[in-house]
């Protein structure tokens, strides 16, 4: 069945693996100097920035779904949401600039990737995994750290399985 928090589980890994897969080709790229390197960093952050947003908006539909959950540290969303708004930001600028830089990039296949453009790759790229590693550090948190985790026991009136497996469950 589909859930809202369901489907941002799904995809909000897209940013996170092509933001850092971005940055470490960026590091080969400033150590190898090869074209293909740079385009290939571009390309990530462009695939990157594509994802940004489909990310946040089920992001914020996770969090309505939820209603403030009672199991979720109060303020854990909040502050998972306003990170994710500004990841969102960076790595959307990141991303555009990223495509530009790319489609120039393959217009000109026998130039050089200029300095700036070099630069602007590699700032874009930090700023994305900057921004984004700390999104999802807040995002695990708001289960991760979630105080029902603290208990031993499944709260009165919840059936096994939900909190906590069975007692006398023959499976495990």
């Amino acid at each position: 069945m589909f859930s809202w928090p369901y489907a941002h589980l799904i995809i909000n890994h897209f940013p996170v693996v092509l933001s850092v897969s971005a940055l470490a080709v960026t590091v080969l790229a400033l150590l190898l100097g090869r074209r293909g390197l740079w385009l290939t960093a571009m390309g990530a952050l462009t695939a990157a920035g594509l994802f940004v947003y489909p990310v946040h908006f089920t992001g914020e539909r996770a969090a309505n779904a939820l209603h403030r959950p009672w199991f979720v540290e109060p303020g854990a969303i909040r502050a998972h949401h306003n990170a994710a708004t500004i990841a969102m930001i960076v790595i959307l600028v990141a991303g555009v600039f990223a495509a530009w830089s790319w489609w120039q990039s393959l217009k000109r296949p026998a130039d050089l990737i200029p300095p700036w453009v070099r630069a602007g790759v590699t700032v874009a790229a930090l700023a994305a995994v900057a921004t984004v590693t700390y999104t999802a550090y807040l995002g695990g948190k708001i289960i991760h750290e979630a105080p029902i985790l603290e208990l031993h026991d499944a709260p009165a009136g919840l059936p096994p399985g939900i909190v906590a497996p069975s007692r006398d469950s023959t499976d495990g």
